[in-house]
């Protein structure tokens, strides 16, 4: 059997291996309010695998909607990306992050009030922490509006995913999604701060 053949025998048996394709895959965490409103920018990526839309930051376990959504858990809304860095880099993912969210108020996106909709990135490493420090204060000197930037960068703890009918709900429930996305004001208050060229 010829060597190129052999080699390639090979990497098809390594790849069909439990574990082996996945090994490469890497995971970010984002907190922006509603999490229904943070899978579309993310799944439209090259790169991005899969989001999954959950809680994290909390100090229950396994939490529910109705008992985040009420306040005391401590967790956020937030949706987890799975992503392959060959071909998308965290710090892409980051700048999708901040074009997506309001970084400017605490306990709070848009009509959603309550620390459950504050915004944060929940970092995975050290290198993680490093990009999102660097792309924060790089936002910090050149954000196109006064206020100053109150988005938390912390360690990521557990995440649980939310119930099923949330996941992928833009799909779903793509009228629901769109009323509910336009009375919230979203898109609105994310041109009067990044302007309609801003947005990603």
């Amino acid at each position: 059997m010829r060597k190129d053949r052999l080699f390639t025998v090979f990497l098809l048996a390594a790849l069909a291996m439990p574990g082996m394709a996945s090994a490469a895959l890497a995971k970010a965490t984002f907190a922006g309010g509603c999490f229904w409103c943070m899978e579309p920018p993310y799944d439209k990526l090259d790169g991005v695998v899969s989001t999954t839309s959950g809680y994290i930051g909390g100090h229950t376990k396994n939490p529910t909607y109705e008992a985040v959504s009420a306040g005391g858990t401590g967790h956020a809304e937030a949706v987890e990306i799975t992503y392959d860095p060959a071909r998308i880099g965290y710090a892409r993912l980051l700048e999708v992050f901040w074009r997506n969210i309001d970084p400017t108020v605490r306990n709070r996106q848009f009509c959603d009030v309550g620390d459950p909709y504050r915004s944060a990135i929940f970092y995975h490493d050290v290198e993680q922490k490093r990009l999102a420090e660097q792309s924060k204060a790089a936002l910090e000197k050149s954000k196109p509006f006064p206020q100053p930037i109150v988005t938390e960068i912390v360690a990521a703890g557990i995440f649980t995913p939310a119930e099923a009918y949330h996941q992928d709900y833009y799909l779903k429930n793509p009228v629901r999604y769109k009323f509910y996305r336009h009375r919230c004001g979203r898109d609105q208050r994310l041109e009067e701060l990044w302007g309609k060229a801003g947005l990603k």
